[in-house]
Order: structure tokens, then C-alpha cells, then sequence
């Protein structure tokens, strides 16, 4: 009995993700990943983003373009990878892979709606903070790694990426598909806020013909077939991993009930802090969700502190996440990733709590 409640636990969060989930978000993410990769001149890449690029530029270019997407910690991996593999240095690519889920617009409005103002300034503070220390440390602690990859992208000298003439650009055609997809993309969560789930298909159905049409019409059939080569490639590295890991969160749910959590996180001291963080770091939270979670764990006496360290972890991070992140980018990567995700939002939820909100 307790095996099935295990079983039946993992394949209720599956049946959520995969109704909720695989088409509005995953299906233009992985769409938007496969065509960066297979539009987007390498060169041009690595001219913005690349480890040879100015690294403040790079990384304040991919936070900012990050702001604007609402995306879970899963649906951000094949936007986030398509752009490393596109030639992006490993510090933008993860500040991507960090500050979409974490604090875009449409998660802290909710935020700010539901727990305060307050929270929702502090929130976007201390992500974009962790943005830029999560970029530094990605780059320095791979950067060895990091020259040889550019040697081996890079088809023109490091001085030709610095040289306008030299540097390819992008069509203005597959910029607008691009745009399209990110519509798309978009489009369901900031246009249903609520209501049923069939009306966020209803507008990713839209944009999904849109883009379609699109499509055909300025592409030739290979290069069609090109950007369907790299989207199945992401598609079929990353989403078995994320489905195998939102089974085990929900596994997880089984075995740690909420009112056992619930009492370890009261106050502002580190230790709550550090198990809030634990807490956002291994289950799954869609973008905008961690809000009434965060809400109802305040209600029951959840400190400020604890409470905005769940609120920056909990949408950034997930089992699922740390899985295909490891597949996608290697373990190493994964592992201080993660462990520097931790370790800031135990610290900045302790700071604020003791400080801010004191």
C-alpha cells in the first residue's frame, strides 16, 4: 500500500506536468532553442554573449532579456542551451538559465499581488545580485574549459569578433520567427492569468499556426528540416530526463509531508533559511505557483527571511532541473550550479530576513 501511495504520488505529478506543461511551455521552448541554433550565425552569438565578449555586457544583456520570459526552471533549459550551443559563454547561458524562472516580470507582478510589494522589490534585488555572481562563478570556475570551446566555435579570430564588418548578421525574417516563437511562448501565461487550462492552449494554438505559416513561407524545406533536427535534439536529451524528475518529486511530496517542513522554517534564522532553500531547490514549482505556496508557508509561520529564499530557489531550481541540466551542460557544471544557487539564497535570505524585514 504505502509502494503504490510512492507510485501513484509520482505519476499524479506527471499527469499535472505533462497536461499543464509539454504544450504551452515546453513544445516553443524547445522550438525557440532548435532555432537559435540553427539561425542565429555563431559568430554574432559570441560576439554578445561569448566568453571572448565583454563579460558585464554579456551578462547584463542576458539578464535583462531574461526579465522578460516567464518560464518554469525545466522550460528555460532549451532556451538556455540553445544559446550556449549557439556559442554563449557559459556565464550568460546560465544567468539565462537563472533569472527567467526566477524573476521575471510576470512572477514578481504575482508576487508583489500576493505577499507585498516589498517582497516583489527585494525579489528582483537580490536574483539579478545572484545573477551576476552566478555568471562570474560559471565562467571562472570553467573557463580553461571555456577558451577551448571558443577555439573550436570560432571560425574568425578573436579580433574579427570585434570588428563590425566581420561580423555576420542575423536575417530579419528569422528574428521575427524568433519573436514568434517567444510569443508564443509567452502569450498563454500573461494573457490567462486564470481561468481554465484549454484557454492557454486556445492562444498557444494561435501562435503555434502563426508560426507554422510563418515558417513556410520564408523558409526553404531544408532549412525547415534543419531547425527540426535541432529541436528534436534538445527534445529528445532533455525531456525524458525532466519527466523522470518530475516522477521523483512527486515521489518526494509522498515521503515529506508539508507539516513537517513546516515547522523547521519559522523565524529568520540560517538554518530556515538553508532549509527553505533545500526546500525550493528539489520539487518543482511552475512560474508564478511558488507565490501562493510561499503564502500559505507565511500564514503558518514562515519567516520573511525563509520565505524570500523559497521565492528565488524554488522557481530557479528543481530535481528535474538538476537532472537535465547535468545531461545538457555535464555534471561538474550541474553540481556548482547548484551548490552556488544554495549557498546564496541560504546567505540572502538570512541577510534580508535579519535586516530588511527585521
Amino acid at each position: 500500500m504505502f509502494l503504490w501511495s510512492l507510485i501513484k504520488g509520482g505519476l499524479l505529478a506527471l499527469e499535472d506536468y505533462i497536461a499543464y506543461h509539454i504544450l504551452t511551455c515546453l513544445v516553443p521552448a524547445f522550438l525557440l532553442a532548435g532555432g537559435m541554433v540553427a539561425f542565429i550565425p555563431k559568430e554574432t552569438v559570441l560576439h554578445y554573449l561569448g566568453i571572448a565578449a565583454s563579460r558585464i555586457r554579456s551578462f547584463i544583456i542576458a539578464a535583462f532579456a531574461s526579465f522578460f520570459v516567464a518560464a518554469c526552471s525545466c522550460t528555460v533549459i532549451p532556451v538556455s542551451a540553445g544559446v550556449y550551443f549557439a556559442g554563449a559563454g557559459i556565464g550568460a547561458a546560465f544567468i539565462i538559465l537563472w533569472v527567467a524562472p526566477a524573476t521575471n516580470i510576470l512572477a514578481l507582478t504575482y508576487t508583489g499581488a500576493i505577499l507585498g510589494w516589498d517582497m516583489a522589490l527585494v525579489r528582483i534585488i537580490t536574483a539579478l545580485l545572484m545573477a551576476m555572481v552566478v555568471g562570474t562563478v560559471m565562467t571562472f570556475a570553467f573557463y580553461r574549459e571555456e577558451i577551448q570551446r571558443l577555439s573550436e566555435v570560432q571560425s574568425i579570430s578573436t579580433d574579427g569578433l570585434n570588428a563590425a564588418e566581420a561580423l555576420p548578421s542575423v536575417k530579419r525574417t528569422d528574428i521575427v520567427l524568433l519573436l514568434l516563437i517567444v510569443v508564443d511562448l509567452l502569450a498563454p501565461n500573461y494573457l490567462v492569468r486564470t481561468g481554465p487550462y484549454w484557454q492557454k492552449v486556445i492562444v498557444w494554438a494561435i501562435g503555434m499556426v502563426i508560426v507554422a505559416l510563418y515558417a513556410w513561407k520564408i523558409k526553404p524545406p531544408d532549412e525547415i528540416r534543419r531547425w527540426l533536427q535541432e529541436t528534436w535534439w534538445f527534445v529528445r536529451i532533455i525531456l525524458p530526463l525532466l519527466l523522470v524528475g518530475v516522477f521523483i518529486v512527486g515521489v518526494i511530496g509522498v515521503l515529506l509531508p508539508k507539516e513537517i517542513v513546516q515547522q523547521w522554517l519559522g523565524g529568520n534564522s540560517l538554518r530556515s533559511s538553508f532549509i527553505a532553500t533545500l526546500i525550493g531547490a528539489i520539487s518543482y514549482f511552475a512560474t508564478m505557483t511558488e507565490a501562493p505556496f510561499v503564502h500559505k508557508l507565511m500564514e503558518l509561520g514562515m519567516g520573511k527571511g525563509p520565505a524570500l529564499a523559497l521565492l528565488l530557489t524554488g522557481p530557479g531550481l528543481s530535481l528535474p532541473n538538476w537532472i537535465a541540466i547535468a545531461r545538457i551542460f555535464g555534471i561538474r557544471k550541474a553540481a556548482v550550479y547548484v551548490v552556488t544557487i544554495v549557498i546564496l539564497g541560504t546567505f540572502i535570505g538570512w541577510l534580508a530576513g535579519n535586516t530588511v524585514w527585521r
